[in-house]
C-alpha cells in the first residue's frame, strides 16, 4: 500500500456515521438527492470575503503538472498513449500526480495525461488517433476489435443507407457521435456519496428483478439486461475505489469523502465512455452541505475547504480523451465540457447559491483561468448581490464563465437540472439524452436552391430528379424559395433523424453506458438532441431575398455558386422583428419536422442551436450566401448574429436571441457575446456593476417568455 493509500485508509478508519446532523426525509429510506439538499443545504447571501486562496500543496501540485505534464502535451499534443489496455472503470492501477496528490485521489489511467483507448466506438477512430500520436497499436488489440468483437462504429455502418452516407459526406449532416461515445448524460453522481454503492447495488438488483414475473418482449429483456451490465459497473466502481484505498460501498462520512466519492463516481464515467460532453452536473449545494457540518464540527477549516475543491477541479482540468486530428477539428481543440452547473433559484424561492459556489469560481483565481471544467452559471437577477457581483469580477479577469436561463430552465426542467455540454439542460439522474450532433441548415437553403447539388463540389447529394433547382438570372422569389427550402428540410432532417436513430440503436447495443446509467432512475427520461447550425446566414439570407434583390451567380455547369445581392434588408440580431422574425419561423419549421419522426426509445425531439466550437468546419464545407457571407468562411457561433453584422450592440443581439421560442430549442440556445473589460467602464466597481447590469437585463423574462 502506497503512502497515499495509507492515509485515505487511515481517514476512513473514523467509521463516522456519515449521515449525523442532517436532517432526516424520505432521502433516508430511498433515492432522493434533490430532497437531502432542499433539507440540509445553507443558502448563502454574503460576498466573498470569506474565501481562501491556495493553499501550498495545492500550488505544488499543479506546479507538477505543469512543468511536467502539460508542458509536455502542449508541444506534442497528446502526452502519451496506452496501446495495450482497452479502457474500462477498472482496467488501470492506482495513479498520481505527485506525492503532494493525497486531497482528491484518482487519474484515468496510471499517469496524468496519458490517454485511454476505448475501442467499443470504433476502432477505425482508435487506430488512427494512436497513429497521430506518433505509436502504433497493439495488433492483438486490433485483432480483437476487427475479427472477434463488433463495435458500435461497425454497427452504425452496417445500417446506414446510401443517402445519409451521401448527407454525412456533403457534410450537410457533420458531427455525428458515431465513432465516438455520445455524452450528454449527466450521472447522478451524488448518489455514490450520500448512499455508497452497496446501496445503490441494492436498489438496481430489486430494480431488475421488479419485472422478473413479466412476460418476455424486447423492452423486458433490454431492461433486465441494462440493469445487469449496471450492477457489474457499480461493482467495478468499488474495485476502482479499493485501489486507491477508498471504501466506496459505504457513504461518505466527510466533506472530503463526499468530494472524493463524487470524482470516483466521475472517473469511472471517463474511464470507461469518450463522449463528446462528460459534464459533472450539479454539486455545489449538495457538496456544501458536508462542507459545513464539518466546519460546524471543527474537523476543517476554510482553507481546507477551498483545498479540496482545488484539487478536485484540477483533476477535472486533466481529463483526456483519445481523439483524432479531425475530431479536433470538428471541435476547434480537443474539448470535453466536464460542465459543472451552479447557482440558480430553488422552487420554493430560496437561493441556491452556498459558499461551495463561491469556491468553485474561487479555482479560477487559484489555479488561473481554463476552459475546463466549462463553470455554468444558472442566472437570475434575484440571486445575492455579493454573488451576482462574484461572478461579474471572475468573468472579467479569466472569460472563464457561462451563463444560462435559471427561470427558462427551472420551469421547465426543475431546480435539481443540470447542463450537459454547453446549453443542454436535463433532470439529473432522471433524464439522459441522445446526443444528435447537428445539421447545416443553412447549406440546406443552398441545396433548396440547386436542387439538392452541393455548391462546394456540384455532386448531386439527394436523389437525382427528387428536386428541381430554381431557373433562371433572378431575382429570387421569396416565396419559391422557402417552399423549395422546407421542401429541402423534409429531406434533410428525415435523413439526420434516421442516423440517428440508428447511432443510438447501435451505441445502446454496443457501447453502453453503464455507470453512467447506474447513477440514474431505473425509469427515465430520454430525449433526442437535435440541433442547427448557420442559423444567421439564413435569416439574413432570406431577410435578403425578401426585402432586397437577389441574383444568383452561377457557373458554367448552371450551378449557383454565389449571390448578387442589391438593396439593403433587415440583420439579424439587432433587434429588428423584420429579421428576427425569419430566425424564429426557421428554428420552429425544422423543429416541427423534426417532432413529425418516431423517435428510438420514444425519445422526446428537442433542439439546440449551437455550434460554440464547430462553426468553424461548417464554415469551411459551405459555400457563399445571399446575405454577403463568403464561401469556406466561419459561420457565427450559435445563434450568434453574423460576424460583424451586429450594429446595436450587446443588449440588441441578446433581445434578437431572445425571439426564438425556448419551447422550439428546448435543448439550448447559445449566444457568445464578447466585451472588453474596459468597454464596462473606467474602474474595476463600474465595470462589474456594468456587468450585472447586463446580465439582470438579458436574462429578464416578461409574460411571454
Amino acid at each position: 500500500m502506497t503512502a497515499v493509500e495509507e492515509k485515505n485508509a487511515g481517514a476512513q478508519g473514523e467509521q463516522l456515521d456519515p449521515w449525523r446532523g442532517f436532517k432526516t426525509g424520505d432521502w433516508n429510506e430511498n433515492i432522493n438527492v434533490r430532497e437531502f439538499i432542499q433539507l440540509n443545504y445553507t443558502p448563502y447571501e454574503g460576498d466573498a470575503e470569506f474565501l481562501a486562496g491556495a493553499t501550498d500543496k495545492t500550488l505544488r501540485v499543479w506546479d507538477t503538472l505543469e512543468k511536467k505534464y502539460l508542458s509536455e502535451e502542449r508541444r506534442r499534443r497528446v502526452y502519451d498513449v496506452d496501446t495495450k489496455t482497452p479502457a474500462d472503470i477498472d482496467a488501470f492501477p492506482a495513479g498520481y500526480i505527485s506525492e503532494d496528490d493525497d486531497v482528491i485521489v484518482g487519474l484515468q489511467t496510471d499517469v496524468p495525461l496519458k490517454r485511454a483507448m476505448m475501442p467499443f466506438g470504433g476502432w477505425r477512430m482508435v487506430e488512427t488517433a494512436i497513429k497521430e500520436a506518433g505509436k502504433e497499436p497493439d495488433p492483438e488489440i486490433k485483432k480483437i476489435f476487427t475479427r472477434y468483437r463488433k463495435t458500435h462504429n461497425d454497427g452504425v455502418f452496417d445500417i446506414y443507407t446510401p443517402r445519409i452516407r451521401a448527407a454525412r459526406s456533403s457534410h450537410i449532416i457533420t458531427g455525428l457521435p458515431d465513432a465516438y461515445g455520445r455524452g450528454r448524460i449527466i450521472g447522478d453522481y451524488r448518489r455514490l456519496a450520500l448512499y455508497g454503492a452497496d446501496f445503490l447495488i441494492a436498489e438496481k438488483k430489486a430494480a431488475k428483478d421488479a419485472v422478473s414475473d413479466q412476460p418476455f418482449s424486447e423492452h423486458w429483456a433490454r431492461f433486465r439486461e441494462e440493469h445487469a451490465e449496471q450492477i457489474k459497473a457499480l461493482n467495478k466502481l468499488v474495485i476502482l475505489g479499493d485501489s486507491y484505498g477508498l471504501d466506496l460501498r459505504r457513504p461518505a462520512a466527510t466533506a472530503q469523502e463526499a468530494v472524493q466519492w463524487v470524482y470516483m463516481a466521475y472517473l469511472a464515467s471517463v474511464k470507461s465512455q469518450d463522449g463528446a460532453a462528460m459534464s459533472i452536473g450539479r454539486l455545489s449545494p449538495f457538496l456544501d452541505a458536508y462542507i459545513e457540518r464539518d466546519l460546524q464540527e471543527g474537523r476543517i477549516t476554510e482553507t481546507d475547504a477551498q483545498e479540496i475543491i482545488d484539487a478536485l477541479v484540477i483533476k477535472l482540468r486533466i481529463v483526456r480523451f483519445l481523439r483524432t486530428i479531425d475530431y479536433d477539428q470538428i471541435f476547434s481543440g480537443d474539448p470535453y465540457w466536464a460542465t459543472w452547473s451552479d447557482a440558480g433559484l430553488g422552487e420554493d424561492g430560496r437561493s441556491l447559491v452556498t459558499k461551495t459556489s463561491f469556491r468553485l469560481l474561487q479555482t479560477l483565481r487559484n489555479l488561473g483561468p481554463a476552459p475546463e471544467p466549462n463553470i455554468t452559471i444558472f442566472w437570475d437577477p434575484k440571486l445575492p448581490q455579493g454573488y451576482k457581483d462574484f461572478c461579474s469580477a471572475i468573468s472579467i479577469e479569466t472569460s472563464s464563465v457561462q451563463y444560462e436561463s435559471d427561470e427558462q430552465i427551472r420551469n421547465r426542467w426543475g431546480d435539481d437540472a443540470a447542463i450537459a455540454c454547453c446549453v443542454s439542460p436535463m433532470k439529473v439522474g432522471k433524464q439522459m439524452q441522445f446526443f444528435g450532433a447537428r445539421v447545416n441548415s443553412a447549406k440546406a437553403l443552398l441545396y433548396a436552391i440547386n436542387g439538392g447539388r452541393d455548391e462546394m463540389s456540384g455532386k448531386q447529394v439527394t436523389e437525382e430528379g427528387l428536386f428541381a433547382p430554381i431557373e433562371g438570372e433572378g431575382p429570387l422569389d421569396f416565396d419559391e424559395v422557402w417552399q423549395k427550402y422546407e421542401e429541402m428540410l423534409d429531406w434533410v432532417i428525415g435523413t439526420y433523424v434516421e442516423a440517428l436513430n440508428i447511432i443510438h440503436y447501435c451505441h445502446d447495443k454496443y457501447a453502453y453506458e453503464a455507470i453512467e446509467m447506474a447513477l440514474h432512475d431505473s425509469d427515465i427520461t430520454r430525449t433526442m438532441g437535435c440541433g442547427i447550425a448557420g442559423l444567421s446566414i439564413v435569416a439574413d439570407s432570406l431577410s435578403a431575398i425578401k426585402y432586397a434583390k437577389v441574383y444568383p451567380v452561377r457557373d458554367e455547369s448552371g450551378l449557383v455558386v454565389d449571390y448578387r445581392t442589391e438593396g439593403d434588408f433587415p440583420i439579424y440580431g439587432n433587434d429588428d422583428d423584420r429579421a428576427d422574425d425569419i430566425a424564429a419561423t426557421v428554428v420552429h419549421t425544422i423543429m416541427s419536422k423534426i417532432k413529425a419522426i418516431p423517435m428510438y426509445r420514444d425519445a422526446i425531439p428537442t433542439q439546440s442551436v449551437l455550434t460554440i466550437t464547430s462553426n468553424v468546419v461548417y464554415g469551411k464545407a459551405t459555400g457563399s450566401f445571399p446575405s454577403g457571407h463568403e464561401k469556406g468562411t466561419p459561420f457565427a457561433p450559435g445563434a450568434n448574429p453574423e460576424n460583424g453584422m451586429d450594429s446595436h450592440g450587446m443588449v440588441a443581439s441578446m433581445l434578437s436571441v431572445g425571439k426564438l421560442d425556448y419551447n422550439d430549442a428546448l435543448d439550448g440556445i447559445s449566444l457568445t457575446n464578447t466585451i472588453t473589460p474596459q468597454g464596462l467602464g473606467r474602474t474595476k466597481d463600474e465595470q462589474v456593476k456594468n456587468l450585472v447590469g447586463i446580465l439582470d437585463s438579458g436574462f429578464i423574462m416578461d409574460d411571454e417568455d
